[in-house]
């Protein structure tokens, strides 16, 4: 597990140049422009997944990170725009191409398991066709086409691949339970075994239950193919589950990134560590702690570091006025180093120059 990131307060970027990333995010900006101002829902955040790692992104409800995903896929509309960086897809850049070879790169090489599957299928066309739609859209134009029986074939094996009968390619999406819908956008996805797949909240509004069935289907799925996982989420339990290495997101930016099991059982910063907090457990009895306070307003943010208002940890106004840098504290473990928000600053104060 190797994940390099920064975010724009950092003063220094590694070399990756001589790194097989499948996926690397450089300084991504993506701000949507309002009346009241500018938005900057990702502001500078730098990540990068090797082949066959699994990393979650975590936190709140409008802390970035679906924009981020989406916009991953070139699929952010007006007013939201990408602002600056680069997404490196196997040394492709996906910021810079156009857009009729990003529409073929999407599904083949890199595709989206989008949150809330009802709304991502058609209606009016059975489940098979909308398997063979994006197939048949990614032949070149020179190739022949397969006939009706091989496509057919296809489909089947795909809907069996996520744990659906056959028949469901005869069905249509209202004839099917929240839990299947899910399954068919995940065989679409994988439809031309594409080498990196991002998962947006894929068990949003499903029971517990199908939520497991549906991360083991998408874990059984990653393992075939080899792919790169990029998870968007704020199920802690179910992270803790599935990832390899976990990046935490508050407004805009990354604050903490470690492998899974130090995220969980040494988080340095104070945001991650509240949000785990939070999670129930049956291993003993406690009262349920929130959060204090709300996130801030991303036409307002407060100067220096964003969560002291809300961190527990004591500071001073000098702290909470100084910008924090995200550095490397040790192997693979990164954090936004603040005196407001990390209890145990003095311990790596050497690594930053304040």
């Amino acid at each position: 597990m190797t994940l390099e990131v920064t975010n724009e307060a950092s003063s220094t970027r590694p070399d990756l140049s001589n790194r097989d990333f499948a996926l690397d995010i450089q300084d991504f900006k993506v701000y949507y422009d309002t009346p009241r101002g500018i938005v900057k829902a990702v502001d500078g955040v730098s990540l990068a997944i090797r082949q066959g790692e699994r990393f979650a992104l975590v936190g709140e409800s409008g802390s970035g990170k679906s924009t981020l995903a989406m916009a991953v896929m070139r699929l952010t509309r007006p007013p939201g725009r990408i602002a600056g960086g680069n997404v490196l897809l196997h040394g492709t850049d996906l910021v810079s191409i156009s857009e009729e070879e990003m529409r073929q790169t999407r599904l083949a090489d890199i595709a989206l398991v989008p949150q809330g599957a009802m709304n991502s299928l058609n209606p009016v066309m059975k489940i098979s066709n909308q398997v063979i739609d994006g197939i048949i859209d990614h032949i070149p134009e020179d190739a022949p086409k397969p006939d009706a029986d091989e496509l057919e074939n296809r489909v089947n094996e795909l809907l069996v691949r996520v744990g659906l009968a056959p028949m469901v390619g005869q069905l249509y999406p209202h004839e099917l339970s929240g839990g299947m819908k899910q399954r068919v956008a995940m065989a679409i996805a994988i439809s031309l075994s594409p080498r990196v797949i991002i998962a947006d909240e894929p068990t949003s509004a499903l029971d517990v239950i199908v939520q497991r069935q549906i991360m083991q289907t998408l874990g059984q799925l990653q393992e075939g193919l080899d792919a790169a996982v990029l998870l968007v989420g704020h199920d802690m339990g179910l992270v803790a589950q599935f990832a390899d290495t976990v990046g935490v997101m508050y407004a805009g930016k990354l604050v903490e990134i470690a492998p899974v099991e130090t995220i969980f059982s040494n988080p340095l910063h104070a945001y991650p560590q509240l949000l785990i907090e939070s999670i129930p457990t049956m291993d003993e009895r406690k009262p349920l702690t929130g959060i204090p306070g709300l996130q801030p307003s991303l036409l307002n943010l407060p100067e220096g570091d964003v969560f002291a208002p809300r961190s527990p940890i004591p500071h001073t106004p000098e702290d909470a006025a100084t910008v924090p840098k995200l550095v490397e504290v040790e192997p693979g473990h990164w954090v936004q180093l603040s005196r407001s928000s990390v209890a145990d600053f003095n311990t790596y104060a050497h690594l930053v120059d304040y």
